[in-house]
């Protein structure tokens, strides 16, 4: 048995849409924030390559294992009471996680990271089927509206936290002139922490948004046909791999680009910046993939065109002079903002109905983004083995010809088996 609200688009309009896309917003902060200052992180937490690479993959896989806590918790209490329950918990744990640190130790900033990518693994999981619900006639639209939103809060966080963290520091030296100098040194070491922490205020702000869906909203018990099982469906599974794999390129992108690029001789900032305006470029292929994918025979096409593009600017920023790094950045950023926005229009397109699309959701999040915490964790020991970036570039072409022969049977003009029926 599954838990669906009755309420209807007419009744939400506008407000349904300004509270998604606030929610949106909040799905990758907690991710993109932590790159521009890992190396600040590393150098006050004594951090190796390897535990780096744990730190920006731990977020990655609490995505993917947390995904199926969305359908226990909508069988509970609802999918509008289950994303407003995860945005209060996020808040907590993005002002928990680089605090903690002072009292439990590095652990407590492994933990708040871990729980963070749960919650927005729980919330990325609902969100589409409310999209199918709410606007099943504009899915492919609200897609693009909900990647722009995601890209937003994404590019914000890479582009900001790093002159965040140079602003705070700069401030508790000056509020700490004439005392010693070994305690001015420590508080500019751990202006990374109030940066981190500045992430919570958009989740509080989405959930102050997202609290009228609460009103009105009485689930309703819709029966499920026994022994409907996705996983046992092939196209299920090649959209799972195909979300896993792009979905890998991503946490790669945003764990590492700027570290690598400032290995390359880039400065810290604009490092993040590059990173920043790679995702903020994503918004223009998020809104046109989809729109052009809709209104094709199927999606084969749209898909190999901006996973090529993706593979081409992931090796332009690894190998090509660095000089060119900006041509490299731009292309890398219409590759995954369609690539993205393609995979999350798949989980609506390759299903007949709401409840279906958020089981196909919820698996292929959950495996996908386990998968794709691999990715991350990987370039960590790759790069810790060989003291360098340029087996990176193996690593990020295995997986990208990999989503390439997934695309060909997800972009099929196919639909996954409903798992509505009677028992």
């Amino acid at each position: 048995m599954v838990l669906l609200s009755t309420s209807a688009m007419p009744r939400r309009g506008v407000l349904t849409l300004v509270a998604l896309l606030l929610v949106a917003l909040n799905l990758r902060p907690a991710l993109t924030s932590v790159s521009p200052v890992l190396g600040s992180i590393a150098e006050a937490l004594a951090l190796s390559p390897s535990w780096q690479g744990i730190l920006t993959t731990l977020p990655v896989l609490f995505l993917g294992l947390a995904a199926p806590l969305a359908p226990r918790l909508v069988r509970r209490i609802g999918p509008e009471r289950s994303v407003f329950a995860a945005l209060i918990v996020l808040a907590v744990a993005l002002f928990a996680r680089p605090y903690v640190v002072t009292t439990v130790g590095t652990a407590g900033l492994f933990l708040g990271t871990a729980v963070a990518g749960g919650c927005i693994g729980v919330i990325g999981v609902l969100l589409p089927g409310i999209v199918k619900r709410d606007f099943p006639r504009r899915v492919s639209i609200m897609t693009g509206l909900y990647t722009v939103a995601l890209n937003l809060g994404a590019s914000a966080a890479a582009g900001t936290t790093e002159p965040l963290r140079q602003a705070l520091g700069g401030l508790w030296q000056d509020a700490s002139q004439g005392a010693s100098q070994v305690v001015s040194q420590g508080a500019s070491t751990s202006s990374w922490q109030g940066a981190l922490a500045f992430w919570l205020l958009p989740a509080v702000i989405a959930a102050l948004f997202w609290l009228p869906q609460l009103k009105g909203t009485k689930p309703v018990r819709v029966p499920v046909r026994r022994g409907a099982r996705l996983r046992h469906d092939p196209l299920a599974w090649q959209v799972s791999l195909f979300m896993g794999l792009q979905s890998s390129l991503a946490y790669i992108v945003f764990g590492w680009l700027p570290t690598i690029l400032q290995d390359r001789g880039l400065a810290a900032v604009t490092a993040g910046l590059a990173l920043s305006v790679s995702i903020l470029l994503q918004v223009i292929t998020a809104i046109l993939a989809p729109w052009i994918g809709s209104r094709m025979r199927d999606q084969r096409a749209v898909l190999i065109g901006v996973m090529t593009l993706t593979l081409i600017g992931l090796l332009g920023c690894l190998y090509a002079p660095i000089a060119s790094i900006w041509l490299w950045i731009v292309v890398l950023g219409l590759g995954q903002g369609g690539t993205f926005s393609m995979a999350l229009t798949l989980l609506a397109l390759r299903a007949p109905d709401a409840t279906t699309a958020a089981s196909l959701s919820a698996m292929a999040q959950g495996i996908g983004y386990t998968l794709a915490a691999m990715g991350p964790l990987l370039v960590g020991v790759l790069h810790d083995w060989s003291g360098g970036w340029n087996v990176v570039g193996f690593l990020v072409s295995a997986i990208a010809l990999a989503a390439l022969v997934m695309a060909l049977g997800a972009g099929r003009d196919r639909q996954v088996a409903s798992t509505l029926g009677t028992d």
